[in-house]
């Protein structure tokens, strides 16, 4: 483990084994983050995100509370996430201000194995983006993301679906989505559409 000497790391964190903390980043009460990751420079982490193995976060990040980021997840620099859909900064009685602490209007938002999420893109609350899935750079996720599929825009729609391994397979939209089967030109996983859904064929032995 090695954690930067200007980093801000609060009690009850825990960090893995070989996990890399950079300059100016600030982990908040009880975060828990697995072994193998980096967190670039200037990244908030909010009191208890939960982290999983081999994660990269790079710089300028914001994670809230609420967050849960699974094992060999890709943070892109500037992502914001969310956690409240009607934020305000007072109480209701309108003589303080709100707490920054959870409440009954957090919501969670999970990122699932190997999913990437694209540089600047802001993750609205309560949502499930699916493993190993991709949001596009500058994209504003308002829905949850199935697995392998490619989200861009704002409101982030769907583009195409995308191997485990990153590439590109194949390009369609939501109205106008046709069955497709076909192999990944980089790793050769193979892949069909069923539906909504895009699932990995067994290889073939």
């Amino acid at each position: 483990m090695r954690v930067h000497r200007t980093a801000i790391v609060e009690d009850g964190v825990t960090i893995g084994a070989h996990t890399a903390i950079w300059d100016n980043v600030h982990i908040r009460v009880g975060a828990q983050l697995g072994h193998d990751c980096i967190v670039g420079e200037k990244t908030y982490i909010g009191t208890g995100v939960r982290i999983g193995n081999f994660v990269k976060i790079n710089a300028f990040v914001y994670i809230c509370t609420g967050v849960e980021i699974e094992d060999g997840a890709m943070v892109s620099a500037g992502v914001i996430f969310t956690n409240d859909r009607f934020p305000r900064a007072m109480a209701d009685d309108f003589s303080t201000l709100r707490s920054s602490e959870a409440d009954e209007r957090t919501l969670s938002t999970i990122v699932r194995r190997g999913a990437t999420l694209g540089a600047g893109a802001i993750i609205g609350p309560g949502i499930e983006v699916g493993a190993f899935s991709m949001v596009g750079m500058g994209s504003v996720v308002t829905r949850s993301v199935a697995p392998y599929h490619l989200v861009c825009g704002n409101p982030a729609r769907l583009a195409g679906c995308v191997c485990a391994c990153g590439q590109l397979l194949h390009r369609f939209d939501a109205e106008r989505r046709t069955r497709w089967r076909g192999s990944c030109a980089v790793c050769g996983r193979a892949f069909e559409t069923v539906g909504p859904l895009v699932q990995e064929l067994a290889p073939n032995i």
